[in-house]
């Protein structure tokens, strides 16, 4: 049986809080910040926690089975 591999894409953009939670960084701070707020901007670049509806999704891409 070969090896069951983690999502690579998903191992860098997620990671677990100490209780078990995952977080997550936001969207859109990449490119094109010219047009975007101050204030958007500094929103976008703090972290948060993914969302109930996607943890069951996102923890099968991370966890080994």
């Amino acid at each position: 049986m070969p090896k069951v591999k983690t999502n690579s894409g998903a191992k860098k953009r997620f990671s677990f809080t100490g209780t078990g939670k995952i977080k997550r960084g936001h969207a859109y701070k990449s490119h094109i910040l010219t047009k975007k707020t101050k204030k958007q901007k500094r929103r976008l670049t703090h972290v948060s926690l993914v969302d109930s509806a996607n943890i069951n999704s996102v923890k099968l891409m991370l966890v080994k089975k």
